[in-house]
Formats: structure tokens, C-alpha cells, sequence
């Protein structure tokens, strides 16, 4: 695979670092030996690539000294005057930047690549900024602007020649750092920071380092992160993310979180995303043995939709410790690689092994996979809920979706999807007549509706509303033979004015129709689908959930380029193409025990080979035998 960091079709695998010795307090208790020491265990290891922290208030402990009456006298280096040269200036402890020197040295020696986390603030549940700043709002204060120009500037320029920095980090999820009373407060942060690295270095790529985002707000939104980074981060904890710590980790809807989101921010920001942060935040919440299955089967999913490398968080148990944060939070101490006695947890296993992998695979990068429809986010809804719900929808139709905001330009697609919508903004004029029209083209286009109000609506939908109620309902969906609840926040009473019915309700009323427009269809589902499938538990579980899923196979959305299929919902696919003649595929067992998944393919094609971790996954005529949440990458020809 491509070496090249961040490059289209690469992936890597690393971690986030903080010593063994003495967590975030490793600068001011400087150990170069415990440093050596592990990171010589995790090149050993096939961690390649690190996130690490230069800690803000480590490196800049400026403080202000007062006169009489409290008034503002002289900013020194605790009582130490600010000596009069480019660290000084710039209030910086150059015996931490002599240290930082070393700590990169010898991540040269051991071949390991650096992000570093510029302006480290906040750091699992605590803040880190300088004493001058303590009690200001770090993301738009006069004062700490400044002197977060200062350090950004000198430490860029100060190492930007250093050949194992790859990438400047913002630094770590510095949207907590402070509160801002508008999306715009942090759009002008971001961009003053990133500016900031751009004057003194315009090479090395710039990484968000946040989380949160949104594409309406009001936390700092992708889109503005889009315009002045390289590259975008989630930080994807099942327990911090909302909707995501409804199912047991190593189920199907867990192991999607991580993609989903990352494709979610990429899509939308308009640059690539990786996993920055990914783990399972101690044995409370799955064994460790478990844990493996989670993350080899989040691992195939990032790979598959391009999400270009994942970190663990972190290196290093710290139950030891008894600093603040880890005396606070739990979720703190049991989070390594390696146990607090140096031996190896295992799931740093499972991460050596997928790097030798992917390393070993006859593949140069991995192009893109095919897009089979554009999905569409709207004002009013819970835009992350109703992602993650397509997302996994599609997921289990056999397709793969592309993300896009209402109020931007959308991509041209064969089909598009406005999942879940609700309220009077949900669709404006001029994006539903730019869609229409290329319905008329060809295209198809499905909406589902929760509390939405439209306007128009029977005259592309074929539906009329007879009556409606804000109230919750549950109807009895009747399809493919099988009946099962359809639920939604809104009683529409529907009737057919030239649409034809694929499903109805226990009353007879269209539930699910489709509607002839120029030469494309219409699909309209009166229930919002992806928002129930991202909020409540176990809907990815075939034996005990509605198949809403069915729906999306109904309206046969998949791109004609594909040249294969799957028959399990339950082992997801997607399809890239290398060439006319070979295609690439890679495949996911989402479930905790064996499956067998029959492969569909076009006339002419074949399975040339077929790639997995452990070389224990089984080809016999096109049915793949999968171990537990085990993946595989197949090669197709023709």
C-alpha cells in the first residue's frame, strides 16, 4: 500500500502517546529512557505513527504578575523575566523544547512518524493552559490569541525541518477549551491558528484534532474546518457519541460508528478524515478479548471507506497514577496497549496484525469505493443521527452513500436520498426543484419524512395528505411477506393520487410508494427510518428488529458499475475499481459468531483471490466462509 501519509488509498495504524512513566505530566518528570523504551516496544509492534502532545501549559508557563491594588505589572516565566531571544519572545521554557528536541530524535531512530498536538489545552477532562489564562476564554480572548500565535509560530518554525513531524495537529480537541457564543467565534480560532502554522511552515498537511462537528452548528462546523485544514478527525467513542452506545462493541452498529462518522466529516468538510482517537475506554465497557473483535472489524470498515488510518487512544495504561485527571475519571486509566507492567494487551495483537496485512496486500492504494447514492442532510433534523442511520441502512441493503448538506452543492448521482426529515425548513424551493429536475433526467430520488411540512408534495410524490397528528405511531409495515412495526413521531393518513403502494399499513394507507417522474422515480417512506435505526438499540440485529433495511433494496439504488453482491445483510460490502478488468471488494462479518455470505456476480467476473488477517476466511464457489467480525479484501477479474 501507498506510504505516503494521509494519501488517497493509504492506511495506517497508530496511537496516541503519552509516556508509561508519567501520562500528560511527562515533560516537567522527563524521562528519556522510559521514552526509548517505549517506543522502542511499539515499532516493534507495528505502530508506526504517533499523536503526541506538547502540553500547553508545560511549554508556556507564562504567568502575570500584579502591583498594587492588582494591577497588571509583567508576564514572566514563573519568576523567571522572559530572556530576550526567539523562545523568550514567543514565552516559551526552552528547557521543554530541549526536551521535545530529544523526544523526537528518538522517534526518528525508531522510524516513527509524529502529529503533534500544537495547542493541548485540554486533555481527558482537564485543562492545561498557561496561568496567565486561566479564567479566559482561550478560543477568542485578545490575550490568548496572542500568545497562542506566539507558540503555534515558534514551535512550527522551530521544528518544521525535523523529519519525523509529518503533520501539525490544532491540538487536541481544543473546541473544549472554551466556550464560544457563536459558530463564527470558532471559525475565526481555527482559522487564526491554522494561519498561524501556514506562516512558518506551508508543507507539512495541518489536522483538525476536534471532534463534534456538525454541519449546522452551532460547535465549530466541518464545512469552516474544510477551508483551512487538510485533513479532519473524529474522535469516535461509542459512550461520547450520541447514538452509539446502544448495542454491545462487537455488533454491527458499533463496529459503523467510527466510518460513519469519519465519511460523514469527510464528505461534508470536503478534505479526508481519519480515526484520530478510537478505543473501548477500559474493561467495564467489553473484555479484552472482545475488544479485538470490535476493532478488527472497525479496522475493514475504515479501510473500505477511505478513512485513511485509525490511532489508538492511547500507548500506555495509567491506573498507576494518581494525578489529576486520571484520580477523576475512570475512563482514564485502563486504555493502553500494553498493561501497566509492560506486557501486551491483546488488541495491540489485532492492530499488529492488520498493519502486516495491509502492508502485504498486492494493492498500491485502494481507490475510492463506488457511490451508489448521495445522501442528503437538512435543516431541523439531528443531522448526525440521521447519517449514522443511513449509513447502517445502506450498509445492510449492500450499498455505500455519500454525504452532502442541503444548503451546498450537491453531487451529481444517480440517486439521491432525503432521509428523515422533519419541520417547515427541511426542503427548501430551489433544492427540490434542482432535484425534480434531475429526476426528469433519469434520477432517482427517495424522501422519508418524520414531522416534515412540504411544500410541494403530491405533485412529485403522488400522495395526498388526508389527515396528520403530532402524535407517536406505530404502524404495521405488510412487505415481502412479513409484517413489522414502522414507528414515527408524526400520524400522516396518506392516499394515492397516481403513486403506486409498494407497502401499506394495517389500514390499507401508503406507507411506502413509488411515483413515475420524467424518466426517474420517486420513492416516499412516511416514517423516518434512519432516525430510528441510529437511536434505538439492537436494530442491526437480523433475528429481533424490523428489516427496514428491505426498504432501501426495494428501490434498487445500486450503481451499475458494481460488478458484485452479497446475500447477507449482516456482512457488509463495498466495491472499488482498480481497472476495467479488476475490481476490489472488501467484505465484513458484523456479527459475534461464523457466517457464510454468497457472492452475486456480473457475467465475466470472478474471484481471483481472496486476502484476510489470519488467511481464514474460505472461498468455495463464490460463498465466503467468515470467522466472527472477521473481514476480508477479494479480487475480482474478468
Amino acid at each position: 500500500m501507498n506510504s505516503k501519509p494521509f494519501a488517497q488509498g493509504n492506511f495506517f495504524i497508530g496511537c496516541n502517546y503519552w509516556a508509561s512513566n508519567a501520562g500528560m505530566h511527562m515533560w516537567h518528570e522527563w524521562d528519556e529512557q522510559c521514552v526509548e523504551k517505549d517506543f522502542a516496544r511499539l515499532a516493534e509492534n507495528k505502530i508506526d505513527t504517533l499523536r503526541i502532545f506538547p502540553l500547553w501549559s508545560d511549554f508556556q508557563p507564562l504567568s502575570m504578575h500584579y502591583a498594587c491594588n492588582g494591577v497588571e505589572r509583567e508576564i514572566r516565566m514563573g519568576e523567571k523575566l522572559l530572556p530576550f531571544t526567539e523562545a523568550g519572545r514567543a514565552g516559551v521554557d526552552e528547557t521543554m523544547v530541549q526536551r521535545f528536541q530529544t523526544f523526537c530524535d528518538l522517534a526518528e531512530k525508531y522510524h516513527l512518524k509524529l502529529i503533534v498536538g500544537l495547542l493541548t489545552g485540554w486533555m481527558s477532562g482537564r485543562l492545561f493552559v498557561p496561568p496567565l489564562l486561566e479564567g479566559k476564554n482561550v478560543l477568542s480572548d485578545p490575550m490568548a490569541m496572542k500568545w497562542e500565535i506566539k507558540f503555534v509560530r515558534y514551535m512550527v518554525k522551530r521544528f518544521r525541518e525535523h523529519p519525523a513531524i509529518i503533520a501539525w495537529d490544532l491540538g487536541n480537541e481544543c473546541n473544549c477549551m472554551g466556550q464560544f457564543s457563536i459558530t463564527e467565534d470558532m471559525y475565526v480560532w481555527c482559522a487564526t491558528i491554522s494561519m498561524a502554522i501556514r506562516c512558518e511552515d506551508p508543507v507539512r498537511p495541518i489536522v483538525s484534532g476536534m471532534h463534534g462537528l456538525n454541519p449546522n452548528g452551532p460547535r465549530q462546523r466541518m464545512q469552516d474546518q474544510g477551508e483551512f485544514l487538510d485533513i479532519l478527525t473524529t474522535h469516535p467513542y461509542p459512550l461520547f457519541t450520541a447514538h452509539c452506545n446502544t448495542d454491545p462493541m462487537n455488533r454491527m452498529k458499533s463496529a459503523l460508528h467510527a466510518a460513519a462518522e469519519s465519511t460523514y466529516y469527510a464528505d461534508i468538510g470536503g478534505i479526508p478524515c481519519f480515526a484520530e482517537e478510537l478505543g473501548v475506554l477500559g474493561p467495564m465497557m467489553i473484555a479484552d478479548e472482545l475488544a479485538c473483535d470490535y476493532i478488527n472489524a472497525c479496522l475493514f470498515t475504515l479501510l473500505a471507506h477511505n478513512c485513511r488510518g485509525l490511532m489508538w487512544w492511547c500507548a500506555n495504561e495509567q491506573i498507576e497514577l494518581t494525578d489529576s485527571p486520571y484520580d477523576w475519571n475512570s475512563v482514564e486509566r485502563e486504555l493502553g496497549l500494553f498493561y501497566a507492567d509492560g506486557s501486551k494487551k491483546p488488541v495491540l495483537g489485532t492492530l499488529t496484525r492488520f498493519a502486516e496485512f495491509v502492508e502485504a496486500l498486492p494493492i498500491a492504494s485502494l481507490p475510492r469505493p463506488i457511490t451508489d447514492a448521495v445522501c442528503i442532510l437538512t435543516r431541523g433534523q439531528d443531522a448526525w443521527a440521521v447519517a449514522y442511520g443511513s449509513f447502517i441502512l445502506a450498509k445492510k441493503a449492500g450499498m455505500t452513500l455519500r454525504f452532502a448538506w442541503a444548503d451546498e452543492e450537491i453531487p451529481e448521482a444517480s440517486a439521491y436520498l432525503l432521509p428523515s426529515m422533519t419541520g417547515d425548513g427541511a426542503l427548501s424551493r430551489h433544492l427540490c426543484c434542482e432535484l425534480l429536475e434531475r429526476a426528469k433526467q433519469g434520477a432517482k430520488l427517495y424522501l422519508s419524512i418524520g414531522a416534515a411540512l412540504l411544500s410541494p408534495f403530491s405533485s412529485f410524490t403522488g400522495l395526498r395528505v388526508l389527515t396528520r397528528a403530532t402524535r407517536p405511531v406505530a404502524h404495521t409495515a405488510m412487505l415481502r411477506g412479513e409484517a413489522f412495526a414502522v414507528t414515527s413521531p408524526c400520524d400522516f393518513v396518506m392516499e394515492s393520487v397516481g403513486a403506486e403502494v409498494l407497502c401499506a399499513d394495517e389500514t390499507g394507507a401508503p406507507l411506502f410508494a413509488k411515483n413515475a417522474y420524467g424518466k426517474g422515480t420517486v420513492y416516499t417512506m412516511i416514517a423516518p427510518i434512519e432516525n430510528t435505526t441510529a437511536v434505538e438499540p439492537d436494530m442491526t440485529d437480523s433475528a429481533t428488529t424490523p428489516p427496514l433495511h428491505w426498504f432501501y433494496e426495494e428501490m434498487n439504488l445500486r450503481a451499475l458499475a458494481r460488478a458484485a453482491s452479497v446475500d447477507l445483510p449482516t456482512v457488509g460490502i463495498t466495491e472499488h475499481i482498480a481497472d476495467e478488468n479488476t475490481h476490489i471488494l472488501v467484505l465484513v462479518n458484523y456479527e459475534p459468531f461464523a457466517q457464510k455470505a454468497t457472492l452475486t456476480l456480473q457475467e465475466g467476473w470472478h474471484i481471483d483471490a481472496v486476502y484476510s488477517v489470519h488467511s481464514n476466511v474460505t472461498n468455495k464457489s463464490n460463498t465466503l466462509s467468515f470467522p466472527h467480525n472477521e473481514g476480508a479484501v477479494v479480487i475480482l477479474k474478468r
